[in-house]
């Protein structure tokens, strides 16, 4: 009568639109690093029925316009401002909310209201579906008869599981697998995923690994009737992972109920909170929201009162000696003559490129001499032995600070054969003077290589600051950076130096002085206008 009841309540579920169950991961597998929006930290509003909370920081958000938009992902803006200080190290950690309850419970609709309610510039919604193991061809063929259990403990890769979420925790770069649950398999390409105020955690075994309990800083168990469980249950299996009625009712007999009752319920006492009826309980995802907010506050109170980056830098090192990891490109005439064409503002517009762009492959001739190389032994045409040199072993990236470091580029690949290329996207917030991160797009596995970081000019370092932490959130060692610049201000080399003592700094000259709007005097023109 049970099985009756529920395929009856099943049909009649199905005949409405399907929302997705799974909103935190892309399927497409795409390398671009995935930038959430960022709102005003306008005043929170509380969950209630007759509320519609503004949408915030999930890859589904419609209610901020994309700055990219592709077939296969989108990616919001608003900007994420700084989430280090002046000497380049992290505020603090995210902080982790850790959702657990049995299969189809509603953990991720109460992760996607919570969200939404949150107001907070980077929140990350992480599965534990994603961590499945691969399956051998034994275990293959036992899926695709529903006799495997998924909701055993050790159908989960917990060891990596607590290292990404343990690096996602500290704000890193992290790549998380992709589940394919029609093929019970693993795509071959991973989602990338990059920093976070928040990390939402949510997976049936949530609770299950001592590890994994240790990272998180909230935990929550969403406690949802069996029999509406095993509705939503059948719904998901048929409709999206295209598995038959009597197979999902099998399979939950068989090994879900079980594994709730062995695994799931047993680890209630360990939650902070037990949220009743899921995601339609609203007291208590508005106190689960309050205590976060309080936590954060504690925790990080730059999210609600902002200290102008740039102004700090500003009034920081001055009257220092320049660092040692500076590499100023010697004042030749003809580097001096270059200068004073490009800095006069009578010169046109084509006299202008010609002259950046030939200064621009100067300095990057200048900085490859910096490249570690390895003496090498060749054969001439001719017979004889030469001794020459070549790079030892590395590859080299090239990435640029957009969009006045996008003028860099031709004369990076004029020099560099087929080099590979990232970029960067940061803009100044005019109402908050901070600089904002907006988009990057970075080269796989970047951190095995020599990173040529471009800006045309640099006045208080803000941008570049921004720029290299991400690149060590990527694990790019900060010895492999190389900072680019046809103009730099005392100022911002004394930042960046300061930040990241390890970073090599290379420019054609350095300016005194920056004015109150932070432009470099003398100064040149705009590179970024004049190039494009």
């Amino acid at each position: 009568c049970l099985k009756a009841s529920l395929i009856s309540r099943l049909k009649a579920s199905l005949t409405s639109p399907l929302k997705a169950m799974d909103i935190s991961f892309s399927p497409s597998g795409s390398s671009d690093d995935s930038m959430d929006s960022l709102p005003g930290h306008a005043q929170r509003c509380l969950l209630t029925p007759s509320l519609s909370p503004r949408k915030r920081t999930t890859s589904q958000s419609k209610s901020e316009p994309p700055l990219l938009r592709t077939s296969k992902r989108t990616i919001y803006t608003a900007g994420r401002p700084p989430w280090y200080n002046v000497a380049g190290t992290t505020f603090t950690e995210a902080f982790v909310i850790g959702l657990c309850g049995g299969s189809a419970s509603g953990k991720t609709t109460v992760a996607n209201k919570i969200i939404e309610a949150l107001d907070v510039p980077w929140v990350v919604l992480l599965s534990m579906d994603s961590f499945y193991k691969v399956l051998n061809k034994e275990e293959q063929e036992l899926a695709g008869k529903n006799e495997y259990n998924f909701d055993h403990p050790d159908a989960f890769d917990f060891e990596l599981l607590v290292t990404v979420l343990r690096k996602l925790k500290k704000g890193k770069s992290i790549k998380v697998p992709v589940y394919d649950f029609t093929s019970h398999s693993r795509r071959k390409d991973w989602k990338t995923v990059y920093g976070a105020n928040v990390v939402i955690f949510e997976g049936i075994l949530a609770f299950a690994n001592k590890e994994l309990l240790k990272l998180l800083d909230m935990k929550v168990f969403v406690d949802t009737d069996s029999d509406i469980r095993l509705v939503r249950r059948l719904k998901r299996d048929i409709t999206a992972r295209g598995r038959d009625i009597g197979g999902v009712i099998r399979q939950y007999n068989r090994f879900v109920k079980p594994a709730f009752e062995q695994y799931i319920e047993p680890t209630v006492p360990l939650a902070d909170i037990v949220v009743p009826r899921g995601g339609d309980n609203f007291v208590a995802l508005d106190l689960i929201v309050q205590h976060v907010h309080s936590q954060l506050e504690k925790r990080c109170p730059s999210l609600s009162t902002c200290v102008c980056l740039r102004s700090a830098l500003a009034s920081a090192h001055q009257g220092q000696p320049l660092p040692k990891t500076l590499s100023l490109m010697l004042a030749t005439p003809q580097v001096r003559g270059m200068h004073t064409i490009i800095r006069n503002k009578e010169t046109n517009r084509d006299e202008f490129i010609f002259y950046s762009k030939r200064l621009m492959r100067l300095l990057i001739e200048h900085a490859l001499s910096f490249l570690p190389l390895k003496p090498v032994l060749v054969e001439t045409p001719q017979g004889a032995l030469y001794e020459g040199k070549r790079l030892s072993g590395s590859r080299i990236t090239g990435v640029s600070i957009l969009r006045a470091g996008e003028t860099m580029e031709q004369a990076l690949t004029a020099v560099c054969k087929d080099i590979r290329l990232g970029k960067i996207l940061i803009q100044t917030n005019h109402h908050t003077g901070e600089p904002e991160l907006h988009y990057l797009r970075l080269p796989k596995e970047i951190s095995e290589d020599y990173v040529i970081l471009m800006d045309s000019t640099v006045s208080t370092g803000a941008a570049a600051l921004m720029a290299i932490r991400v690149l060590l959130d990527h694990d790019v060692p900060e010895e492999r950076i190389f900072l680019l610049s046809l103009l730099m201000a005392e100022m911002g080399v004394h930042s960046v130096a300061y930040a990241f003592p390890g970073v090599r700094i290379i420019t054609t000259a350095v300016d005194k002085e920056v004015n109150e709007q932070f432009h470099i005097i003398p100064g040149i023109g705009e590179a970024k206008q004049a190039v494009h």
